[in-house]
C-alpha cells in the first residue's frame, strides 16, 4: 500500500505591522521589597489591629511581574521562590484583581506570571508589592489613572501594605497602613538585605508586642521631609527603632544572629529588622562595601538569603 504523503509544511511568515497592533502586547511591572526602616507601635486598637508609624524605602531587588490581556484570571509562576509563594486563590495577585473587579465591573483581566525572587513571609512585603504591580498592570490595561480612587481602594481591600506600594517611593505610613504621606526625598542608602530562611507569622510578632509604658513618639513629618542629609536621616534612624524586633526575635532567634553579623561587618553604620522580620537590613558607607559583605556573609552562612542592594525609591 502506498504511504499517504503529509502536504508540506508551509512556512509561518511573521505577523504583520497591523497584526502586531493588535496583539495583546505583556505588559511588566516590577514589584520592589519594601524596607521599613523605622517602625513604631503606638497603640493596639480595639478591633484588634495596631496604630503604626513607619519610615518606608524600597529597595532595587524584588519580583517581576507580566500580564498579557485577554481571557480569563489565570497566574504562573517561576523563580527562586515560587514554591513558598502558591498560585492558588489566597495569592495577593489574584486577591487584588478581583479586588479591583469588584469595584470596576467588566475590566479586562488576562494572564499574569510572577517571577518570585524574594523570600516569602520575610518582613519585606513581597506579596503586598506584587499585588501592587497586579494593580498597575491593570489599571494600563484598562486605561485608568494610576491616582483613580478606586485602585486605591482595591489596595486597601487586598492587604495593609498594599497602598504604600502602589507608587513605590519612600513615605511616612500610618494607622494600619492606610494613611500615606507625600513621597519622601531621601538620599539613596547602600544595604545588605538578609533573610536567614526563616518565615515568620506577622500574627504571632504583633501578639507579642508588649507596650513599655512609655508612648512611642511617632516621626514629626516637618522632621521626615527634612532628610536629604545622609547625616540626618541616620540621626533620626538611631531614635526611631522597630518595635516589633524584640517579640520577633523570642519567635526566630535567628534574627538576633543576623543582625550581629551585620554590624560585625565593615562599614556597616547600621542594622535592623525590616517590618515584622525575618528580614534584617544593614545600612552601608558605600555600595562596594554592601557588596563584599553581602560576599561574605554569603560564604559564612550558605542557607541565609544575602543580597546588596540599593534603598530609595525601589525599581
Amino acid at each position: 500500500m502506498r504511504r499517504r504523503q503529509r502536504p508540506a509544511t508551509t512556512p509561518r511568515r511573521p505577523a504583520t505591522a497591523v497584526e502586531q497592533a493588535v496583539l495583546p502586547l505583556p505588559l511588566v511591572a516590577n514589584a520592589p521589597a519594601k524596607v521599613n526602616l523605622t517602625l513604631r507601635v503606638l497603640s493596639r486598637r480595639a478591633d484588634g489591629y495596631h496604630e503604626l508609624d513607619s519610615l518606608v524605602v524600597f529597595a532595587d531587588r524584588g519580583d517581576r511581574l507580566t500580564f498579557t490581556p485577554g481571557g480569563a484570571l489565570a497566574l504562573t509562576l517561576s523563580g527562586a521562590t515560587a514554591a513558598q509563594a502558591g498560585e492558588g486563590a489566597d495569592n495577593l495577585v489574584f486577591k487584588a484583581a478581583r479586588a479591583l473587579t469588584e469595584r470596576i465591573p467588566g475590566i479586562a483581566l488576562g494572564a499574569f506570571h510572577l517571577e518570585k525572587n524574594l523570600p516569602v513571609a520575610a518582613g519585606l512585603g513581597g506579596g503586598s508589592a506584587d499585588a501592587a504591580a497586579a494593580l498597575r498592570l491593570l489599571a494600563q490595561a484598562n486605561k485608568l489613572a494610576l491616582d483613580d480612587a478606586r485602585l486605591y481602594e482595591a489596595a486597601r481591600a487586598t492587604g495593609a501594605d498594599v497602598p504604600v506600594c502602589l507608587d513605590p517611593r519612600p513615605r511616612l505610613m500610618r494607622g494600619i497602613g492606610e494613611r500615606l504621606s507625600a513621597p519622601l526625598a531621601l538620599p539613596q542608602l547602600p544595604a545588605v538585605l538578609i533573610n536567614p530562611g526563616v518565615a515568620v507569622a506577622t500574627k504571632l510578632v504583633f501578639a507579642g508586642w508588649k507596650t513599655s509604658g512609655k508612648p512611642a513618639t511617632p516621626l514629626d513629618l516637618a522632621a521626615a521631609a527634612n532628610l536629604a542629609s545622609r547625616d540626618r536621616l541616620l540621626g533620626i534612624l538611631r531614635e526611631q527603632p522597630n518595635d516589633l524586633e524584640a517579640p520577633a526575635i523570642a519567635i526566630a532567634p535567628a534574627i538576633a544572629d543576623v543582625l550581629t553579623a551585620l554590624r560585625g561587618s565593615v562599614g556597616c553604620e547600621l542594622a535592623r529588622m525590616s517590618g515584622s522580620g525575618a528580614t534584617c537590613f544593614g545600612l552601608f558607607t558605600s555600595a562596594a562595601e554592601a557588596e563584599a559583605a553581602a560576599k561574605i556573609l554569603r560564604g559564612k552562612f550558605p542557607d541565609w538569603w544575602a543580597q546588596a542592594c540599593t534603598l530609595g525609591s525601589g525599581i
